[in-house]
């Protein structure tokens, strides 16, 4: 069986990004509308390799202060402490609370983490023209856009924490410099993954592919 394929492009097609409907553009530079959903279609996504290293380098630029700063600043009668994101999850971890410790440490430093490098590493694949493991680089995108909607799930657990700690008499939280820098790390992701056009991945392995025969 042959290793070829034809890509949409290739065969005249666009794909709706709304409802994923494959049809024809009305020419090379206006694609038109979808006749389904009527979004507008698009052939390729405009600068996105430029947005998406954007993104990704500020997100990482913004996840050391994120994991160095204090997230919650616990105020009692006669103390008052700051906590980061690893401070916690220790804290939680030495209370006896390890399984929403390794909630927190997945959701908060794995999960950013790995979108980070994931996304940088899809980046360098197509502007490299990668002509191989395409299949894996596609599901690798699809993987990183559905953990996008857990990465708030240590602010809820946090929120949570709060909500007790308040039940507490003299005794209150408040949320600290890192919480900003978090969630600019979680904005910038999924920005970036929404920014990155997965056909690329298609179009540099068959631009590759065509070199080689």
């Amino acid at each position: 069986m042959s290793g070829t394929f034809v890509t949409g492009a290739q065969a005249g097609l666009v794909s709706c990004e709304t409802c994923n409907l494959l049809t024809r553009p009305l020419d090379a530079e206006h694609a038109g509308h979808c006749p389904r959903c009527g979004a507008a279609l698009e052939l390729r996504r405009v600068q996105s390799l430029q947005r998406t290293w954007a993104l990704i380098i500020a997100a990482a630029i913004c996840y050391v202060p994120a994991n160095l700063l204090p997230v919650m600043v616990s105020n009692t009668f006669a103390t008052s402490d700051a906590e980061t994101i690893m401070g916690g999850v220790a804290f939680l971890y030495g209370s006896g609370s390890w399984p929403l410790a390794l909630i927190v440490l997945v959701a908060s430093v794995m999960v950013p983490l790995g979108k980070l490098l994931a996304l940088a590493y899809l980046l360098v694949s197509v502007q490299r023209g990668m002509a191989w493991r395409h299949h894996e680089r596609a599901r690798l995108f699809r993987i990183v856009t559905f953990i996008g909607r857990w990465s708030m799930l240590d602010v809820f657990v946090d929120t949570f924490t709060v909500a007790l700690v308040q039940l507490q008499p003299l005794m209150s939280v408040l949320p600290g410099p890192g919480v900003l820098f978090f969630a600019a790390v979680v904005v910038l992701t999924m920005l970036a993954a929404e920014s990155f056009d997965p056909r690329l991945i298609w179009d540099s392995a068959n631009s590759m592919e065509k070199h080689d025969g």
